[in-house]
């Protein structure tokens, strides 16, 4: 029996009135003519929609339609339905009663008639609640993946970008315009602190201001934005601080505090500010990243966020902009300190060029104009060096590192130390032994230590904004003052610099005191030298006669070359050139000696062969205690006849026709050396010829071998014979001098020229 009533039961649900089916499916119907007039519509979609069944009927599918499926409808789906006859699963949305929205699915025929005109369109609509929920849910996670992708790249960039900077300007634009990128801003700027926690004012830190900071990079920003923002920052209290990401919308808030950056945001139809702290691995904040959220460009396209929603940041916005800050940290600490590194290396090649400058060897002025030419290249935009000699202080050596501007410091040798009053730095280092360092340097302060209106002006024209004055001192003695200064294209002097500056002053006060010492021993030794030098050569009938002596330029040895000319009473002319073997403290005294004696054996008249034996014989006997090399002649200027004797002497050069040639002439034994005989070479100076006589400084180098400086010898010689240069033996003299010699010599130079005139 239960069987049986169990399958009658089943059979009466199955035996289901089609209009209940109809009236009560889980799905809505809907019969339309074909222009979307509802004609008969089920009570499932009544009840889905709130309304009763003649409220809708008579109405329009169009008009039970969200704006959004209105216009679908209209573009889409009506003319998809006429030409296909068929829709399947259009997602519309259905305004209820209530005003609420129906997420649902529609499926459509289209009923034609024989000739395929349209009679009726029959409608099944599906709720769609959950699926759209889904599909929700569904796009959210894959934007979520899609953006947290993005930003992904977006720190991999800057990483890798961040990685390859080079300086805290590619640092700064690498974050600046990734930033913006990333969370779509209108505009970013990013300011680093200038300084530590003062700005040194006459050596002195200022306790207690703000950081200041400095915009180093900005993107989207205008120079009305970029002002309101520094000034709003408290010249960097704001800007550098703790704390994390904070997003200041544009509201009575920010309007309140900073009422001109509100004005310029809202005209530019910003919403908020982003400010993001840069920090380095230690925390140490280094500036700040700010941002501005809404319009993103100036294009004419209509934004689709709707107002108030583009000034927000979604969290995940402001972790990636938290760790773009940390990363920009860290990049500038690495690139600072690979400047830092090269800076100091620079520092160190400029103080090992410095020294090496000063253990040349060259007098004090050469030597202070060489240092300002290289602090200038390497340190500052100018320098400026009173020294205090032995005649006083002298007027300061001037340096600029601009060409333009060169004149401008020239002028400043006119404003030296004693001109200037006690306020100017520089009297302040002299007096005081101490380092000066004044930075940032304003009007007042440029008013105050400049001497007069002149002196004014020039301060003004180099734009000068640093200055280091550090006192030159050996043992408390004040021997001068080096200025260093920087105008405003270079910037501000370091704490680095000024280190670097007070080690060049202190090399410079040691180099100083040696140098002086030298010239003083350079002087009394060429005094000497030029004492016992011969007097200038006597007039000679039918010759002309040319001397020369340059002294040695290293050290304050008197060297003891010599040249001499001697006329005879029965006409003849003797000749003598002679170079000492190592000039010392003793050769000058020996060498004098040597041209005493020579002087005195002429008196017998010897020949020079002879008169090399003699001071063989009469070397020992008189004590001298070296070697030295002797060229000895006798000329007879009526015939030309010439005789030559060599001690060790390098040969004599005869320049006549356009030619030069070394006589050859065979050494004898050195004076000082065990005695041995000296052959005498004999022939003719023709009319106009010249005989040159000279020692070994003049072909002799320490880098080159001696042939080659007898080739040297005699083709600058011949050159000039070319040019006409040996009518005149002093022309000739000069010339050999000029081409053979320079400003560093290692050796003293005797050079006698005569020519026998036509």
């Amino acid at each position: 029996m239960e069987g049986e009533h169990g399958t009658g039961g089943l059979a009466r649900l199955l035996e289901e009135d089609p209009a209940d089916l109809y009236e009560n499916a889980p799905c809505g119907y809907l019969s339309m003519v074909p222009d979307g007039r509802v004609v008969k519509v089920n009570g499932t979609f009544c009840s889905w929609t709130g309304r009763a069944p003649d409220e809708i009927r008579g109405s329009r599918l169009p008009d039970l339609l969200s704006a959004g499926g209105r216009v679908y409808y209209e573009t889409h789906l009506a003319p998809l339905l006429r030409l296909q006859g068929a829709v399947r699963e259009v997602a519309l949305d259905i305004v209820r009663a209530d005003g609420s929205v129906l997420p649902c699915l529609v499926n459509a025929v289209e009923v034609r008639d024989d000739e395929g005109r349209p009679l009726l369109v029959r409608a099944t609509v599906f709720e769609a609640t959950s699926r759209r929920r889904y599909e929700r849910a569904l796009l959210a996670a894959q934007r979520s993946a899609e953006e947290s992708e993005a930003r992904a790249r977006t720190l991999h960039r800057v990483v890798s970008e961040l990685a390859a900077a080079a300086s805290p300007a590619d640092v700064a634009d690498v974050v600046v315009r990734r930033a913006r990128q990333a969370v779509q801003a209108g505009g970013a700027g990013l300011w680093l602190a200038a300084g530590g926690p003062g700005r040194p004012v006459e050596g002195r830190p200022v306790e207690g201001r703000p950081v200041p900071v400095e915009l180093a990079s900005a993107a989207g920003l205008g120079p009305g934005q970029r002002a309101a923002k520094a000034e709003a920052a408290g010249a960097g209290a704001e800007l550098v601080r703790t704390g994390g990401v904070r997003m200041v919308p544009l509201g009575p808030g920010l309007r309140g505090r900073w009422p001109l950056l509100a004005e310029l945001l809202a005209e530019a139809g910003q919403e908020a500010v982003v400010v993001v702290p840069v920090s380095a691995t230690d925390d140490r904040h280094l500036g700040a990243l700010v941002l501005v959220l809404g319009v993103t460009d100036d294009s004419d396209l209509i934004s689709l966020a709707e107002p108030g929603t583009r000034g927000s940041l979604a969290p995940a916005d402001a972790d990636l902009l938290a760790t773009l800050g940390r990363q920009a940290g860290q990049a500038l600490e690495r690139v600072r300190l690979h400047e830092e590194t090269a800076r100091q290396a620079a520092r160190s090649a400029f103080l090992l060029d410095a020294a090496r400058l000063m253990a040349a060897g060259h007098g004090v002025a050469e030597t202070s104009e060489g240092l300002a030419r290289l602090a200038v290249e390497r340190l500052a935009d100018m320098c400026v060096i009173d020294l205090v000699t032995e005649h006083g202080l002298t007027e300061p050596v001037v340096a600029h590192a601009d060409p333009t501007r060169r004149s401008l410091i020239e002028e400043l040798r006119d404003v030296h130390l004693p001109r200037r009053d006690g306020s100017h730095p520089s009297v302040q280092a002299m007096v005081g032994r101490r380092t000066v360092w004044l930075r940032g340097i304003d009007e007042a302060q440029r008013a105050r230590f400049t001497s007069g209106p002149g002196h004014l002006a020039i301060s003004r024209a180099l734009e000068v904004t640093d200055l280091i004055c550090v006192p030159l001192v050996v043992d408390n003695q004040p021997l001068g003052v080096i200025t260093l200064g920087n105008d405003v294209r270079r910037g501000s002097f370091t704490e680095a610099d000024v280190d670097t500056a007070e080690q060049l002053a202190l090399q410079m006060a040691q180099g100083m005191e040696v140098a002086a010492r030298f010239e003083l021993e350079s002087r009394t030794s060429h005094t000497l030298q030029a004492s016992l030098l011969p007097p200038a050569p006597p007039h000679l009938p039918g010759l002309a006669v040319a001397a020369r002596y340059l002294p040695g330029s290293r050290g304050a040895d008197v060297g003891g070359d010599f040249h001499d000319v001697v006329p005879l009473p029965e006409g003849d002319v003797a000749l003598a050139a002679a170079a000492d073997v190592g000039p010392d403290g003793t050769a000058a005294p020996t060498m004098g000696q040597g041209r005493s004696l020579h002087r005195a054996l002429l008196a017998e008249r010897p020949g020079p062969a002879e008169l090399v034996d003699r001071l063989h014989g009469s070397w020992p006997l008189l004590g001298l205690p070296r070697m030295a090399t002797a060229l000895f002649a006798r000329l007879d200027p009526a015939t030309g006849a010439l005789r030559i004797a060599s001690a060790g002497h390098l040969p004599p050069l005869v320049v006549a026709g356009g030619r030069a040639e070394l006589l050859d002439v065979v050494p004898g034994r050195l004076l000082g050396a065990p005695p041995g005989p000296a052959p005498e070479w004999t022939g003719v100076l023709a009319p106009g010829a010249t005989l040159v006589f000279y020692t070994d400084g003049l072909v002799e180098s320490r880098t080159a071998d001696l042939d080659d400086g007898l080739a040297r010898l005699r083709t600058v010689a011949a050159d000039a014979a070319r040019d006409g240069g040996d009518a005149d033996p002093g022309v000739l003299a000069d010339r050999l001098l000029a081409a053979l010699t320079g400003p560093r010599r290692a050796d003293d130079v005797a050079l006698l020229a005569l020519t026998r005139l036509p």
